[in-house]
């Protein structure tokens, strides 16, 4: 990569399309053309053989964004700008819900803020907004109109009166933006089928089976027991159209550079109704190669790059998001790796430490995991992780084989193992969850629930609270931002009457996405209730989290390797001073040698979840009680 200088005319353009803002607006927006014009072209020439045009019209959609730009998002792009690492600070707290499952609409929603004040939140996701397809639509995941919210939620104008008052208390909004489909439904999908060439270049589409038999041949199928297979007759269309998720979920195609331009105009868009971060969902399949599973392909980054270097340039206050649920040795290219460092996005889950928590908890074993983390190639400082117990989906047991193999298990074998035990078809176990897609090929198994049901917390309340806390801490003291599923953080069990509504009955999911419980929720401060007992624990970790400097996710966890089978050991290595965190995976005291908190740095050391100094006894040796959770630093820093 070499850089180069934006070309005069490129300016000349942008600078007549910004010719009614101020002198300084007009001269901000130069500045950040050339500060990132390397990093649009090098994106865009990975894709597309001629770069050059293709660049020229995103810098005027992204000037015309800009000059549309409200005055206060203009202040909020100066604050970000001056605080670049403004999501990787240690009070960064997410939760995430359905809009109408939590508050019922937009303007409903924003009478329950202190709710989430309560907890400790300041990143708030809700899940799809956009208007999606009528009947079956994955959730909200079948976009049928980028431009505009679902009529039962509110009005584009509702999202700005939200974001605003939001920004007021310190939270920022969170949204999805569907890249790999839209709904069959959508304007683009009615002009391919009415037979515009035009628009039937945004869909993959193939008059025989020639070349869909082909990609098959080394496609996975996403939802086997009700979409099998990833391509879909359309007799309007007289071809085979790609729908990896499901018939009504049209791929799009990201080789026409004309779709590049549709979605700059789209995030451009919801970035100046104030959304603060865009979850990229299905980020992960939006570029197809004959022989791979067309997932993780080079040009995703690629693609990434773009749209992020357009949105730094308009409105650098948006940040960026991947929903990329993939194998460990893919993740950590999503925060950006090689020329992509810092190019693309700022988020990326980190669906590794889910699994690995669910397997430790399931195991009462750390091996597995020590070795799966250490084995991740170290992430980007510029990258944060959004971490979490679990999200609105399934629970996949992304075990790798490699990392199994290492430590004496079989991969295949141990996923078993997982889906059994958190289905409670496993002597001993606690859980309450439910299978989803069982694929008797493969032997995929996955599984849904709440975090209460599959905890144990019906069935063995002192434990089941005890898992809760450990879960969480653990997600909330690795770094970056950790998100709490909506009920959760009140212990909700599965929803029994998940099936009754309509839509929902081939999919129990839904069993694990509850209306929030108004009476749970009233008693969410009183202690002697399980409801009570979980949300006060959640928001205390929230509120240590944000007085640790040690947990700034520029810092990144380093596995303890040697410790006793029992317990996780983590370090934190930070300029503010050291961070041990200890945790008991099971059901009996664990020891863990004093030595190792000095040898860390730690002269004094105090866990700060529980507020108590850590001593040793004349053995040398930390006992940690069964299930205990230690964010350990020193008190006399």
């Amino acid at each position: 990569m070499h850089a180069m200088a934006t070309p005069d005319d490129v300016h000349a353009a942008a600078a007549d399309r910004l010719r009614a803002l101020s002198e300084e607006r007009r001269e901000a927006f130069a500045l950040r053309l050339d500060r990132w014009w390397d990093d649009l072209l090098d994106g865009l020439a990975a894709v597309y053989p001629h770069p050059d045009s293709v660049a020229r019209t995103l810098v005027l959609r992204a000037a015309d964004a800009y000059t549309a730009r409200p005055a206060e998002l203009h202040r909020l792009d100066q604050r970000r700008l001056l605080q670049p690492d403004w999501l990787q600070q240690p009070r960064m707290f997410g939760y995430a819900c359905y809009t109408e499952r939590f508050a019922d609409d937009l303007r409903g929603l924003a009478g329950r803020l202190d709710y989430l004040d309560d907890l400790g939140v300041t990143y708030l996701h809700l899940m799809p907004l956009l208007r999606p397809r009528d009947g079956d639509n994955d959730g909200g995941y079948a976009v049928q109109d980028y431009r505009s919210v679902r009529a039962d939620l509110g009005t584009m104008d509702d999202l700005r009166d939200l974001t605003g008052t939001l920004r007021e208390r310190g939270i920022s909004l969170v949204m999805d933006l569907v890249l790999n489909h839209v709904a069959r439904e959508h304007d683009w999908a009615d002009r391919a089928r009415a037979g515009d060439p035009t628009y039937r270049d945004y869909f993959h589409v193939h008059p025989d089976r020639t070349l869909p038999d082909a990609f098959e041949a080394t496609l996975p199928e996403v939802f086997p027991d009700f979409a099998p297979g990833n391509f879909t007759w359309d007799e309007k269309l007289q071809g085979w159209v790609w729908t990896t998720f499901n018939e009504w979920q049209w791929d799009l195609n990201w080789g026409n550079p004309a779709v590049m331009v549709e979605f700059a105009d789209i995030i451009l868009s919801l970035a100046n109704v104030g959304v603060e971060v865009l979850r990229l969902d299905a980020v992960a399949f939006v570029w197809k190669r004959p022989g791979t599973n067309c997932q993780n392909q080079p040009e995703v980054h690629a693609i990434t790059q773009v749209l992020r270097t357009v949105a730094r340039i308009a409105a650098p206050a948006l940040a960026f998001k991947a929903e990329a649920i993939v194998g460990p040795r893919d993740l950590v290219q999503y925060l950006g790796l090689g020329s992509h460092a810092g190019r693309v996005s700022d988020l990326a889950y980190h669906n590794s430490l889910m699994v690995q928590v669910w397997s430790m908890l399931a195991t009462g074993d750390t091996v597995l995991a020590r070795r799966a983390f250490a084995a991740l190639p170290p992430k980007p400082t510029t990258g944060t992780w959004i971490a979490y117990v679990r999200c609105h989906d399934d629970i996949g047991w992304a075990i790798d084989d490699g990392d199994a193999a290492a430590v004496g298990l079989n991969g295949h074998d141990h996923r078993r193992f997982l889906a059994d035990w958190y289905a409670g078809d496993f002597p001993g176990s606690w859980a309450e969850g439910l299978v989803f897609q069982h694929n008797p090929d493969t032997g995929d198994k996955r599984i849904s629930g709440t975090a209460a049901s599959l905890l144990g917390l019906g069935g063995h309340p002192d434990e089941g609270l005890a898992r809760i806390f450990l879960a969480h801490a653990i997600v909330a003291g690795w770094g970056g931002v950790p998100v709490v599923w909506s009920g959760d953080e009140l212990g909700q069990p599965n929803d029994p009457d998940w099936a009754a509504e309509p839509g929902h009955e081939e999919d129990n999911r839904w069993a694990h996405r509850p209306r929030l419980d108004r009476e749970r929720a009233a008693d969410r401060h009183d202690l002697r209730t399980a409801a009570g007992k979980v949300f006060s624990g959640i928001a205390h970790l929230a509120r240590v989290r944000a007085g640790l400097p040690q947990l700034h996710a520029s810092a990144s966890s380093e596995v303890l390797p040697d410790t006793d089978p029992g317990v996780l050991a983590t370090v934190r290595a930070h300029a503010s001073g050291p961070m041990v965190c200890l945790y008991n995976v099971t059901t009996e005291p664990r020891p863990f040698p004093a030595h190792r908190l000095h040898d860390a740095g730690l002269s004094t050391p105090y866990d700060a979840l529980g507020g108590h100094p850590v001593t040793s006894g004349p053995d040398g040796l930390v006992w940690l009680p069964p299930y205990a959770a230690w964010w350990v630093v020193d008190a006399s820093a």
